[in-house]
């Protein structure tokens, strides 16, 4: 019995429901909406596909984009990250004498950590207004921010923290942002999970800390996250399925000029790209033969095993979590403020 391995430190982690159903090829049942370039996936989980994910029951709306970079595409991507909280919080309840506590979790130190409390430094507070019996106009909900640091730095979990802030202010909502993982690098940074079923601080890098959500609160927990790692055994995992897929089509197209690939024609020849399981064989021998699982599975056992298996994230990661930062601030004051009727 001393010598039983243990296997949960070889999975393969995400934050992400998208990415849990993917991995599993599991049939799960998903509303798909397009804003232009921008993807918008909503999922809603019952008892039973809950159980076969691994996941909370709930809402869980994905929101896909390409670039936010470019600030045309970051003012769309905030539009539609506007929209698709408000419908949420909306369905959760919504009144016009809601009140908010929104908390931003993370590590302010760590950029890919940080995305939390920069998104908390940046939302419109108003608590102390209406206790001040000051004039406020009816635009600005009642909210307050709560940045609780990590537990590394402070010695009290999260939860600990935004529950005894909870028993003061007493919020009708809680909104609790912070950075996630993915195990999809086309996600890292390019998309946004919002959910009802609350959030697990840590758990995308294997820190399990005690959630928080409605179950634990007794209050609506909406999270809204950003992918910002990934495990460096989804990378490798990815750059030999496009492998498989460039030598594929190098293949096909080998009495063709046009060999050598944009990013643009890349993505669109070749992501969509599906390979049968004997062109995979034939292409990489035993290797080939593993299911996408298997073999991911399978990479992510080796490096674990020699403790090569880093989290790592992308080198513009600096400028993105600014960009991020300002796209889930934005959005978020303008759903709980009525910001367009000033």
């Amino acid at each position: 019995m001393g010598n039983e391995i243990d296997l949960e430190k070889y999975e393969i982690r995400t934050d992400l429901v998208l990415d849990s159903i993917e991995n599993g090829s599991y049939k799960v049942p998903k509303n798909v909406e397009k804003y232009g370039d921008i993807v918008v996936t909503t999922v809603v989980l019952d008892e039973d596909n809950s159980n076969l994910l691994a996941k909370k029951a709930g809402d869980y709306i994905t929101i896909e984009f390409e670039d936010v970079t470019d600030s045309g595409n970051s003012l769309k991507v905030e539009e539609v990250f506007t929209k698709e909280l408000k419908k949420l919080l909306v369905k959760k309840g919504l009144k016009d004498n809601s009140t908010f506590l929104v908390v931003g979790l993370g590590n302010e130190s760590s950029t890919p950590d940080s995305l939390g409390p920069r998104v908390g430094s940046n939302i419109i507070v108003t608590r102390h207004l209406y206790l001040l019996n000051e004039e406020v106009s009816s635009s600005y909900r009642c909210t307050s921010v709560v940045i609780p640091d990590v537990m590394a730095n402070t010695g009290i979990e999260s939860f600990e923290i935004v529950s005894s802030v909870i028993d003061k202010v007493s919020p009708s909502f809680v909104i609790a942002v912070d950075a996630l993982a993915a195990s999809s690098i086309d996600r890292v940074n390019r998309s946004i999970q919002i959910t009802d079923t609350g959030i697990h601080p840590g758990s995308g890098v294997g820190n399990q800390r005690k959630e928080i959500s409605f179950d634990t609160l007794g209050i609506p927990v909406i999270a809204v996250g950003v992918p910002t790692v990934v495990e460096s055994s989804i990378i490798v995992y990815d750059t030999i399925n496009y492998l498989f897929k460039h030598i594929s089509y190098i293949k096909d197209n080998q009495n063709k000029n046009k060999l050598i690939l944009t990013r643009h024609n890349y993505l669109e020849k070749l992501k969509d790209r599906t390979l049968t399981l004997e062109e995979k064989k034939n292409l990489s021998g035993l290797l080939g033969e593993l299911s996408d699982s298997e073999r991911q599975n399978l990479i992510n056992e080796v490096l674990s095993s020699i403790n090569y298996n880093f989290i790592v994230t992308p080198k513009e990661i600096d400028f993105l979590i600014d960009r991020l930062t300002t796209i889930l601030s934005n959005g978020i004051n303008n759903s709980i403020h009525n910001l367009d009727s000033l």
